[in-house]
C-alpha cells in the first residue's frame, strides 16, 4: 500500500510554490441535501481531524518551473469523497485553468461519491466531466497523479479522464472500491501496477521522482497556439547505399542487426517520456509512444518496433496523435512492422476499428506529422501510421502493398517467384521516391537509380 499523505503533505512533496485559491461560497450548515442525521457532525469531526473544510484543496502552483492549477484530495475528510461542495471546488479549479490557460494537475485520493448526499453527490461527476471537457476544448493538458486509494467517480473522471496518468507504487486504483467489489476479485486488478498492465495508466512513479517527472511532463505538454514547424526527419542510422533489387531491400529491412526504433529515439531526443496503453484494457509492447524534447522543442512520437502492431497499439497511437494535435505539438512516426497483427485475438480486439482510428487521427491532425520508414513497411498496418504527404524512407527499408511472399500467394504464383514479385512491387526506397510515396531517402548520398530488377 502506498503511503497516505494529507492533501497539503502531497502538495508539499510536489512543490514549495503553491497559492491556495479561495473556496467558492456555499452553505455547509445542516445535515445536507438529504437531511442525513448526523452528517453535519461528521463534517465537523472531519474538519477538526484534518483542518480542512472539504475533501479537496486547490490553487495555483509551479512545478519544475512550470505553472499549473493544482488539485489535491484530503482522504482524511470523509474518505476524500465527492459531495456538492467538493464539486464546487473542482469546478472552480477547472475554471481557473481555463481562464489562466494553464494545465491542471490532480493529486487524487478518494473513495468515491459521498453517501450522505446521495444522488446529489453522484451528479457531481457530471459537473467534473463537463468542466474537464471545457478545459480540453480550451487546449491545456490534464495530468493525474493516482494516490492511495483512487476509486469510484474520482477515478472515472479526474483520473481516467486525464491526458497523462501517473500512479504511485502500490496505490489502490479502480472504479470499484474495496468494500463493494466481488469477494473473489483478483486484487491485482485493482492496483496501480495492474492498471498499468491493462493500459489504463501511463507510468508508475516513485514518490521521490514525482516532482521531477511532473515538471518534465508540464514542460512537454505546454499548449502552443502558433502552428508548429514539422518535426525534423531523423538521420538514417544504418546503411547509406541503396539496395540493388527489391528482394535486397526486403532482406535489409528484415536484418536482425538493423537499427530499431529505440536507437532512433535515443539519437533523436534529448529527453523523452513514455505514454502507455489504449485506455481500453490493452497495451502493445511493440509500439513506443510519448513526448520528447528535440533540441529543446517538444515533439510527440509513435514508433513501431518491428513486430506486428496490435489493436491496442493503434489505439494508443491515435490517443497520442490527438493529444499532440490539441496541444499544437508536431508528431514523428517511425514505421517498422511486417503488418498489423492478424491472429484471432487481434480480430476479437477490434483490429479493423483500431486501424481505422489510427488512419483518422493522422488524417484529422492539424499539426504536421513526419514519418520515417526505418525497416519493414508492411501493408495497411504500416500505412496507418504514415503521413500521406510527409513520409521519408531509410536505405534499409521497404514499403509495400503487402509482403512479397503474401503477394505471390495472392497471385497464385510459385514460391520461387517471390523474389521477382518483390521487384515488380517497386518497394525499394528509391522506387518509393519515384512513385511519389516518399519524399526522400534519408541518409542516402543522393538519389541513385537501382539496377534493373530481377533476382
Amino acid at each position: 500500500m502506498a503511503e497516505r499523505l494529507t492533501a497539503r503533505e502531497a502538495i508539499g512533496a510536489l512543490t514549495a510554490d503553491f497559492t491556495e485559491s479561495a473556496a467558492p461560497a456555499g452553505d455547509t450548515a445542516g445535515d445536507g441535501p438529504l437531511g442525513w442525521a448526523g452528517y453535519a457532525d461528521s463534517r465537523a469531526r472531519a474538519t477538526a481531524r484534518t483542518g480542512e473544510q472539504e475533501s479537496v484543496v486547490h490553487g495555483t502552483a509551479t512545478v519544475g518551473g512550470h505553472p499549473c492549477v493544482l488539485i489535491s484530495f484530503e482522504f482524511g475528510f470523509l474518505g476524500g469523497s465527492l459531495g456538492q461542495r467538493t464539486g464546487d471546488r473542482l469546478e472552480a479549479a477547472y475554471e481557473e485553468a481555463i481562464t489562466r490557460r494553464l494545465p491542471l494537475v490532480s493529486l487524487i485520493a478518494t473513495g468515491g461519491s459521498r453517501m450522505q448526499e446521495g444522488m446529489i453527490a453522484l451528479t457531481q461527476l457530471h459537473r467534473v466531466a463537463r468542466a474537464s471537457a471545457r478545459l480540453r476544448a480550451a487546449g491545456p493538458a490534464q495530468l493525474a497523479v493516482l494516490r492511495d486509494p483512487t476509486t469510484g467517480g474520482g477515478w472515472a473522471t479526474l483520473g481516467a479522464g486525464a491526458d497523462v496518468i501517473l500512479a504511485l507504487p502500490g496505490a489502490q486504483v479502480g472504479f470499484a472500491g474495496s468494500r463493494v467489489r466481488p469477494a473473489d476479485a483478483d486484487p491485482a486488478a485493482y492496483g496501480a501496477e495492474g492498471q498499468l498492465a491493462a493500459g489504463s495508466v501511463d507510468a508508475i512513479v516513485p514518490p521521490g521522482e514525482l516532482p521531477a517527472t511532473v515538471g518534465r511532463w508540464l514542460g512537454l505538454l505546454a499548449h502552443h497556439d502558433a502552428p508548429p514547424a514539422p518535426a525534423p526527419v531523423p538521420d538514417a542510422l544504418g546503411a547509406t547505399d541503396l539496395p540493388r533489387t527489391g528482394w535486397d531491400a526486403v532482406l535489409r529491412a528484415r536484418a536482425a542487426d538493423r537499427p530499431r526504433a529505440g536507437a532512433y529515439l535515443d539519437a533523436y531526443f534529448g529527453l523523452r517520456l513514455p505514454l502507455s496503453g489504449d485506455r481500453c484494457g490493452g497495451t502493445d509492447p511493440g509500439l513506443l509512444c510519448g513526448f520528447g524534447l528535440r533540441e529543446g522543442r517538444p515533439v510527440a512520437y509513435v514508433a513501431q518496433c518491428g513486430t506486428a502492431t496490435r489493436p491496442a497499439g493503434y489505439r494508443t497511437a491515435a490517443r497520442v496523435i490527438r493529444l499532440a494535435d490539441r496541444l499544437g505539438i508536431p508528431v514523428l512516426t517511425l514505421v517498422d512492422t511486417p503488418g498489423a497483427a492478424n491472429d484471432a485475438e487481434a480480430e476479437r480486439s477490434g483490429a479493423g476499428a483500431a486501424i481505422a482510428d489510427a488512419f483518422a487521427s493522422i488524417a484529422a491532425a492539424r499539426v504536421p506529422v513526419t514519418t520515417l520508414v526505418i525497416g519493414e513497411g508492411g501493408s495497411g498496418g504500416a500505412l496507418a501510421l504514415a503521413a500521406p504527404d510527409r513520409t521519408h524512407v531509410t536505405p534499409d527499408s521497404y514499403f509495400s502493398v503487402i509482403a512479397p511472399e503474401l503477394a505471390a500467394a495472392i497471385l497464385k504464383r510459385d514460391p520461387d517467384r517471390v523474389r521477382a514479385t518483390a521487384g515488380q512491387l517497386r518497394l525499394r526506397p528509391q522506387d518509393l521516391v519515384d512513385l511519389g510515396v516518399a519524399r526522400s531517402v534519408a541518409g542516402a548520398p543522393g538519389r541513385r537509380a537501382g539496377a534493373a530488377e530481377g533476382g
